[in-house]
């Protein structure tokens, strides 16, 4: 073990206990740093989550409420680190409001390349959607060490099986988490853009025991690709079909611009695709926040809807329905947000 971690981990408890968080968070890292490779293969019957509580430093964020105040205990949006046998990941955690009863739901949210948690928070507008309808939101950050643009690895096939790789980190960070916070263990889901739409998509295929639902933005089908020349042909609309065998219990929501130029909105076609177990189908126009939209629905012989996909005409590379102050943002068409929950919970 590095020979500082145990005093490291006393001056982290320490600083917490002053109340000075980013001294803690810096003690914690610089013992993590040190420590995770080496500890790693000792590790592989025992994940640790390691995670300081730390307020957003904004403006309108409610004070910190005191023990007396436990159970009016406002919404929070917190910072954390995973260790896991396959790597550690930071995140960022948002909790709503305490209620009478727990957590409705936990929701893995993946953001894209080159964004991280906040602005992928910020552009989807899920926290607040969270608060209404009583959810926890996990939003993991990919590191930059891992994939220099903070893509997640989609296309590396030690990156697309069960517990291998990003696959194994996130499935078991939203599990751990989801047991911590009160969720029920079957309502937890899993949505993602670009490549975390991907990722989302190997996360469905891969661990349907753990993820009830999946959404898809802007994505592709898991399999799709092995490699990075082949992550470009993918997304140029010439991938490889799905290697992945999909789970018939997996329900997928896809949203995809036909005017997207960074992945062809054929990929939008292969990830539902390769979950569409049933026959029956219906298919409708409408509009949608200024935007016309095509929407398929798709269900199994017990009539169950298994996927339903929307095609945003018009629309590019970017979340539907958005803040446009985040990135890769749309303001215009459907809330995406808000119909991939009503899809999760229907």
């Amino acid at each position: 073990m590095y020979p500082q971690f145990g005093q490291l981990m006393k001056d982290a408890t320490a600083h917490t206990r002053a109340g000075d968080l980013d001294a803690a968070m810096a003690a914690l890292r610089q013992a993590l740093q040190h420590t995770a490779d080496a500890a790693a293969p000792a590790a592989q019957n025992a994940d640790l989550v390691i995670d300081i509580d730390a307020r957003v430093v904004d403006s309108d964020a409610p004070p910190q409420p005191t023990a007396g105040q436990a159970q009016h205990a406002p919404a929070q949006f917190v910072s954390g680190h995973f260790v896991h046998r396959a790597g550690a990941r930071d995140y960022r955690l948002f909790t709503p409001s305490a209620r009478a009863e727990p957590p409705r739901a936990l929701v893995l949210m993946l953001h894209g390349c080159t964004q991280d948690p906040d602005d992928f928070a910020r552009g989807t507008r899920m926290n607040a959607l969270a608060e209404v309808h009583n959810v926890v939101v996990l939003y993991p950050a990919q590191s930059r060490q891992m994939n220099a643009q903070g893509c997640w690895n989609w296309f590396k096939h030690n990156h697309q099986r069960r517990d291998k790789g990003e696959p194994a980190i996130l499935a078991d960070m939203a599990r751990q988490i989801a047991h911590r916070q009160g969720v029920d263990p079957a309502q937890v889901y899993v949505a993602g853009l670009s490549a975390g739409g991907a990722m989302a998509a190997i996360l469905a295929t891969t661990y349907p025991d753990v993820f009830a639902a999946a959404g898809v933005h802007s994505g592709l089908p898991a399999g799709a690709a092995r490699d990075l020349p082949g992550a470009l042909a993918a997304m140029q609309g010439n991938g490889q079909r799905a290697t992945v065998a999909a789970s018939p219990s997996t329900r997928v929501i896809v949203f995809h611009g036909d005017a997207d130029a960074t992945v062809h909105p054929s990929n939008a076609d292969h990830v539902a695709d390769t979950h569409r177990a049933g026959t029956a189908s219906r298919q409708e126009t409408l509009d949608s926040g200024g935007r016309r939209c095509t929407r398929r629905v798709h269900k199994d012989g017990n009539g169950r809807v298994v996927t339903e996909q929307w095609v945003i005409h018009g629309a590019g590379h970017a979340w539907s329905g958005a803040n446009a102050a985040g990135s890769y943002a749309d303001a215009k068409g459907p809330d995406a947000s808000a119909e991939m929950l009503r899809f999760f919970f229907s």
